[in-house]
């Protein structure tokens, strides 16, 4: 057989194994991010959800799905088993996890969480189909702004033509480093959630003019579906270790851990999100339940006195006052008195955090590069700042 035709290797080597290689052995890649789907009762967006995994080429990922289905049939339906034997030929460890009884999507979280092991974990929800580099993005925002959390809000692209630009007012860029910030309801922050209604990320992208594969960081209320926390982070914040005193229908987790990680280590949302949302029936019909007002009480404080990390609201998906001492910082997270950008070298190549350790894991670009993509990302927006003043304010 002749190498006639044969196409050539890019330069730089993907995590995904293509096609190619599916029937050779290859070794295992550590993953330097966990994927969190926890999934009931709807196994063709589950399926839809995994198809979006398997498109994505790096960082290194492993995916653990946890079913709470009465019947066990959502990962055991074909469509969903045929995208868990390409995940698993392309390289990407999949586990198929059953937890039960159903306590609330709380106790899920806290559930799937305590099955992480890489330095990032990405909470997904089972309706998200991901756009082929997304997952890139996000890993590359992370470990660039060095926060506690980097989301892409779902959008729904049936109101692509439903354009809301009031809707938009509440947007704001991060300029600079991402700084902790305290968000509760009825205060100017609070109104950000509108911006991740319908398709309004789609529109706002539209006006930016973000170079391909690039991303622009902005300031958010919370993110639903689609977050990337530094595991650190997240467990230094408690995590989700609040479940026992919600009832099981709830809603408003994510929005709740979200807060007390933007308080202590700040988070940001993207533009342009390549998360879709599946626009399915909801599996949670009863939302008694927002777990900000169970975890919060008015004027700020908490239901856990004497709590250092905080706790918190919303009204439609996600401390109190921060610790007097500053929190270590985890790994990968930034110090607010660090310039962003400012790398730490140790000579092995790896970041170092304020406290003199190194990172757990490296900024990779969403091309695959080792050089972190603010540089050419914010030049790039530079210029788009001039064009796109006023836009969304």
């Amino acid at each position: 057989m002749t190498a006639a035709g044969r196409g050539t290797r890019p330069a730089a080597t993907r995590s995904r194994r293509w096609s190619g290689d599916w029937a050779r052995p290859g070794a295992p890649v550590a993953p330097l991010v966990d994927v969190l789907v926890p999934t009931v009762g709807r196994p063709p967006a589950l399926a839809v959800t995994l198809a979006g995994l398997a498109a994505q080429d790096d960082p290194p990922f492993r995916v653990v799905v946890s079913d709470q289905s009465d019947d066990g049939a959502g990962p055991a339906d074909p469509a969903v088993q045929a995208m868990v034997r390409v995940l698993r030929a392309q390289g990407r460890p999949v586990e198929l996890l059953r937890h039960l009884p159903r306590r609330g999507l709380a106790e899920h979280r806290a559930f799937l969480l305590a099955q992480a092991t890489a330095p990032a974990v990405l909470l997904l929800d089972d309706d998200v189909w991901l756009e082929p580099g997304s997952l890139a993005r996000l890993h590359d925002a992370l470990r660039t702004l060095r926060c506690g959390f980097v989301g892409s809000a779902v959008q729904g692209l049936s109101f692509l033509d439903d354009d809301r630009p009031h809707e938009r007012v509440a947007f704001e860029r991060w300029e600079g480093e991402v700084r902790p910030e305290r968000v509760r309801r009825g205060t100017p922050a609070f109104e950000r959630w509108r911006l991740h209604n319908a398709a309004n990320l789609a529109h706002l992208a539209a006006g930016l003019e973000v170079p391909e594969d690039g991303w622009l960081p902005y300031r958010v209320a919370w993110v639903g579906a689609c977050v990337l926390y530094d595991r650190d982070a997240l467990l230094a914040c408690g995590g989700f270790d609040f479940w026992d005193r919600l009832p099981e229908h709830h809603s408003g987790e994510d929005v709740a851990v979200q807060w007390r990680v933007l308080e202590r280590f700040g988070g940001a949302g993207i533009v342009p999100s390549g998360a879709v949302h599946l626009e399915a029936p909801t599996t949670l019909p009863r939302r008694d339940v927002d777990a900000f007002d169970v975890l919060f009480v008015e004027g700020g404080a908490t239901t856990d006195e004497g709590r250092d990390e905080g706790r918190d609201e919303r009204r439609d998906e996600r401390r109190d006052e921060g610790p007097d001492e500053p929190p270590e910082m985890p790994t990968g997270a930034r110090p607010v008195d660090e310039r962003p950008g400012t790398v730490r070298g140790d000579g092995t190549g790896r970041r170092r955090t304020s406290s003199g350790r190194p990172s757990s894991a490296v900024a990779t670009s969403a091309r695959g590069s080792s050089k972190p993509v603010a540089t050419a990302h914010r030049h790039a927006l530079a210029s788009e700042q001039q064009s796109s003043t006023g836009r969304g304010r």
